[in-house]
């Protein structure tokens, strides 16, 4: 079986929007933005989709809000854990 190329991890969208809102690729270089995202990516459960449609149509707007609160927490987080260990 091969899995499709089209599944991927929701919250992947919104780490990299999230980064985009605080210019965080203007500040830091490719290496570190690319460990900053394994980092936020590892604290955040998994929410695999095929079609953002599926998630715009079926997400209540209460949960779209906490996922948008894991992801700003989980790199604020991984922020402060980077500058530590970089």
């Amino acid at each position: 079986m091969k899995i499709s190329d089209d599944i991927h991890n929701y919250y992947e969208k919104l780490v990299a929007q999230h980064f985009t809102a605080l210019k965080l690729e203007e500040s830091y270089d490719e290496e570190f933005i690319a460990d900053l995202v394994c980092v936020v990516l590892n604290q955040l459960p998994t929410r695999y989709i095929r079609h953002e449609v599926d998630m715009a149509f079926y997400l209540p707007a209460s949960e779209r809000f906490e996922m948008e609160n894991n992801v700003k927490v989980a790199v604020a987080k991984a922020l402060e854990f980077m500058k530590e260990h970089n």
